[in-house]
C-alpha cells in the first residue's frame, strides 16, 4: 500500500514538473504515437489533431495518357518503392497522368501527411500575399508584424525573405528524435506561438542558410496576420479552388486555430501533383497566371548560401544531368518537377531511414528523377 502510494506520488510529481517546465505536450506526443503503435509522427495522424479544412469547389479530374498505367514498373524501381514502405507513386507527364500506383491498402482517396512540403506551399501564399498588396515587400522585417521581436537580440533585423530562404538566425535545432528539442514541441503542443516566439536568435539574419521549421513557421505566422484570414481558406481560395483540387484537405492546426505552416497537410497523391504542375506551368492553370512567374522563379533559384540546394521552400538539384527541383516532406514526401521531361513525379509514404547523402538531398530523389525519366522518356 505505501509503495503504491510512493508510486502514485512520484507519477504526480512528474506530471506536474512537465507543466511547470513545458513539457506537457509530451503526454500527447505519448498518446498519438506509443499509444497507438507508432514510434514517431505518420503520414496518416492528421485525424489526431485539430484542422482547418481546404475547400475545393468543382473537382478536375487528370486527363490520362493514352498510355495511362500500360507499362509495369521495372524491378529495380518497385524494390525501391517497396522497400521504403511507399504509399503513392504517381508520374504526370505533357499535363496528363501516366502512371498511378498504390501499396499497403492506400489508393486515389488517400489523405496523407505533407510534412514539410507544406513549407513550399507556405511559401507560395507568401508569395499571393505579396502580388495582391497585403505584404509590401519580401525584405519587410518580421518586426513589423509583430512588436516583440523588436527587442529580441537579431529579432529587430530578421526578414520574411530571410525567413523564406532559411537564412533566420534562430536558435532552433532541428531534430526530429529527440521529444524535448523545438520540432516536437511545435508538432504535439497546444500552442505554436509558445512554440516558436520562445526561441532566440543564435546570430545575425542573412549570414548562414540552416534549415528550421521555426523558420517557416515564423513566416506563416506574418502571412496570416497581412491577410487577416486563416492560412487554410486562403489556399483554397487562391490554389485548391482554382486548380480544380479532386478533394478538399485538411491543414493541422494548434488549439488557437494557426496552422502548422512548416508542415502538416493532409492531401491526397493527386492533388499534390496539381501543385507540381503548377510549377511546370510557371504559375498558370487554364492561362490565369495564379502565382507570379518572377516569384516563382525566386523559389526555385537556388541561394548561393545553401550551396545551391534550397531556394525558397523548394529543394533544387542541378548538379544531376538531369536537373530537377522538388517539394521535400520527412520520411519521404515528394513532388518533384523534371522541366526537361515536362514531368511530375509524386511520392508519398513512410520511409523511415531515408538517407541523405547529397548535401541533405535524399538519394531516393535523384534515383526516382534518373530511373523514371528513363522508363518514360
Amino acid at each position: 500500500m505505501k509503495a503504491l502510494k510512493y508510486i502514485i506520488g512520484g507519477a504526480a510529481v512528474t506530471v506536474a514538473a512537465a507543466y511547470i517546465f513545458g513539457y506537457d505536450y509530451l503526454f500527447s506526443g505519448i498518446s498519438k504515437t506509443y499509444l497507438k503503435g507508432k514510434t514517431s509522427a505518420n503520414i496518416d495522424d492528421g485525424k489526431l489533431f485539430p484542422r482547418n479544412t481546404i475547400a475545393t469547389e468543382e473537382p478536375k479530374l487528370w486527363e490520362e495518357d493514352p498510355e495511362y498505367n500500360k507499362k509495369e514498373l521495372p524491378k529495380n524501381i518497385v524494390e525501391d518503392l517497396k522497400q521504403s514502405h511507399t504509399a503513392a507513386f504517381i508520374v504526370i507527364k505533357n499535363g496528363k497522368i501516366l502512371h498511378e500506383q498504390y501499396w499497403d491498402g492506400y489508393s486515389q482517396l488517400s489523405k496523407t501527411n505533407s510534412f514539410s512540403m507544406a513549407k513550399a506551399v507556405t511559401v507560395m501564399l507568401l508569395g499571393k500575399a505579396l502580388e495582391e498588396g497585403k505584404i509590401d515587400n519580401i525584405d519587410a522585417q518580421f518586426s513589423d508584424f509583430y512588436d516583440e521581436f523588436k527587442t529580441k537580440e537579431f529579432g529587430n533585423n530578421v526578414t520574411i525573405k530571410n525567413l523564406a530562404q532559411m537564412e533566420a538566425g534562430l536558435d532552433w535545432d532541428e531534430d526530429y528524435a529527440n521529444p524535448f528539442l523545438p520540432n516536437a514541441k511545435a508538432y504535439y503542443g497546444r500552442s505554436l506561438k509558445k512554440a516558436v516566439f520562445s526561441r532566440k536568435f543564435k546570430e545575425e539574419p542573412g549570414q548562414r542558410y540552416e534549415y528550421q521549421s521555426g523558420s517557416t513557421q515564423l513566416l506563416g505566422f506574418a502571412v496570416r496576420k497581412a491577410i487577416n484570414q486563416s492560412l487554410a481558406s486562403y489556399l483554397s481560395e487562391k490554389f485548391w479552388i482554382p486548380l480544380g483540387m479532386e478533394q478538399n484537405a485538411e491543414w493541422s492546426v494548434d488549439d488557437s486555430g494557426m496552422e502548422k505552416t512548416y508542415c502538416c497537410i493532409h492531401s491526397n497523391a493527386r492533388d499534390y501533383a496539381k501543385l507540381g504542375q503548377l510549377f511546370l506551368d510557371d504559375g498558370k492553370v487554364d492561362d490565369v497566371q495564379l502565382l507570379n512567374l518572377d516569384f516563382i522563379n525566386l523559389m526555385r533559384t537556388p541561394t548561393q548560401k545553401s550551396k545551391e540546394i534550397y531556394g525558397m521552400g523548394l529543394w533544387i538539384n542541378n548538379d544531376n544531368p538531369i536537373k530537377h527541383y522538388y517539394f521535400l516532406g520527412l520520411q519521404g514526401q515528394y513532388i518533384i518537377m523534371v522541366p526537361e521531361y515536362d514531368m511530375v513525379i509524386v511520392r508519398t509514404g513512410s520511409y523511415s531511414n531515408n538517407p541523405k547523402n547529397d548535401r541533405g538531398r535524399p538519394d531516393q530523389v535523384k534515383f526516382l528523377v534518373n530511373e523514371t525519366v528513363q522508363l518514360f522518356q
